[in-house]
This record gives C-alpha cells, structure tokens and sequence, in this order.
C-alpha cells in the first residue's frame, strides 16, 4: 500500500491499481504538489463540509474519474447538487465497501456547514466524521478535523491501527497537547501530522510534535506535500 500526502487534511491511499482519496484540498492549497486534474482515484471520501475539505472534490470525482463520492448523507446530497452522478450517501458507524477497500465512518468532534456568503445562509451538512480505511489487511485512521474525546481510545482498542493522520493545527481543531493523548489512545504503528501550517493561524512545528511522540514511545512522521510513504501488507 502507497500513501501519498498531498497537503493540509489531504491524503490518497493507493492499493493495487486502485487508490481513494480523502478530503482533496487541492486548487486552493499553495504548498499542494499536484493539481486536481492529475489526480487519477476510484472514490472520493469527505469527511465534513468545509471548504478546505471538499473544494475539489466534484472535479476530482465527475470531470475527472466517474469516481463515487462517499460522505455522510447530507454532504453527498449537496455534492449532487454540485454535479456529482454517483455520491454514496453513509452514516457515523456503517461501512462503505468499495470494492477494492472498505470504509467505516467514525466520529470527529467539529462543525460541518457550507458557508453561501452570496445570500447569506449556511447550509447543514450533517455530523463530521473519520474514516478507518481498510485494505491489503492493514487499517489506516484519516481522524477527520477533530477536538479531542475519550471514544478515540475505543476506536484505537476495536480496531488496531497501522496509521493514523491526525490534526495538530489547533484553533479550529485539536492542537498538538491533546493531538498527543488522542495518539496515545489510537496506538498506530505510525502517526503522522496533518491540518496544520497551511495558514499562518494553524501554524505548528510538526518535527517537535513527532519527538513528543517518540517520548511517548510513539512512531511518528512528518509528510510534507507531495510525500510518499509504503506500508507492508500484513
């Protein structure tokens, strides 16, 4: 399995010929190493509504890939609306089976709402999530943009996770003090920090956060966009 990172809360997994990506930020991302129309997948995961989360996400899946949209189901309404012909619509605690992968929607502690600034509405966007991708026998954590809760040390003990991405940023999510207890509870082989430095108010020193990771006995990374790494199927 080959995990590409591709900037703030993006990453696309990569097993076999198929690959999936999750959240794509992309177009409005100035660190991003690849731009929408090159990103080549089998399904688009969204994790919550907001615009640094879903901005490609229609190109990507409609002009580009006749690739579903996965989502929760007010989200994947929305994109429809957008253009999106084949959204899967799905719900915190179901599985998605993609074929090639499996996707099971977990919680996040955040807000999800589409922000319309031309008439001044707000759209409800159903709850935000994470999502454990599964494939090749390994279990990969995207924690979605998250506040820290005690479920995450459930999620960790369910289901033994190879890789976590989580949010350091802090302001708009957990910041890296809780983002090191949610790590501890998730207890991945390796974590690797993301949502963080794309704006100057998320701005986080993430070779600091992976040697407090480290004290902890913990294995961390720091990817910086466009970065690749391997996993080994067990």
């Amino acid at each position: 399995m080959k995990i590409n990172y591709h900037g703030h809360a993006c990453i696309q997994i990569q097993t076999g010929d198929k690959s999936l990506i999750i959240d794509p930020f992309l177009s409005g991302n100035p660190a991003a190493k690849i731009k929408p129309e090159d990103i080549k997948v089998d399904a688009v995961l969204l994790t919550h509504a907001h615009m640094d989360h879903i901005l490609d996400a229609a190109p990507i899946a409609s002009a580009n890939n006749d690739a579903p949209v996965v989502s929760i189901v007010e989200l994947a309404s929305y994109m429809s609306w957008q253009g999106v012909k084949n959204t899967v619509g799905m719900n915190m605690g179901g599985t998605c089976d993609l074929g090639f992968a499996k996707a099971k929607m977990v919680q996040a502690f955040h807000s999800s709402g589409i922000v319309i600034e031309e008439t001044k509405q707000i759209l409800y966007a159903g709850m935000p999530a994470g999502f454990l991708v599964f494939a090749e026998g390994l279990t990969i954590l995207h924690a979605g943009d998250t506040s820290l809760f005690s479920d995450m040390k459930m999620i960790g003990e369910r289901h033994p996770i190879d890789v976590v991405f989580l949010p350091i940023g802090d302001f708009y999510t957990m910041g890296p003090e809780d983002a090191l207890q949610a790590a501890e509870w998730y207890n991945a082989k390796l974590t690797v920090p993301i949502h963080h430095s794309t704006f100057p108010g998320i701005k986080q020193d993430a070779e600091l956060f992976v040697k407090q990771l480290e004290a902890r006995g913990l294995k961390g990374k720091v990817m910086a966009p466009g970065d690749e790494i391997e996993i080994a199927s067990h």
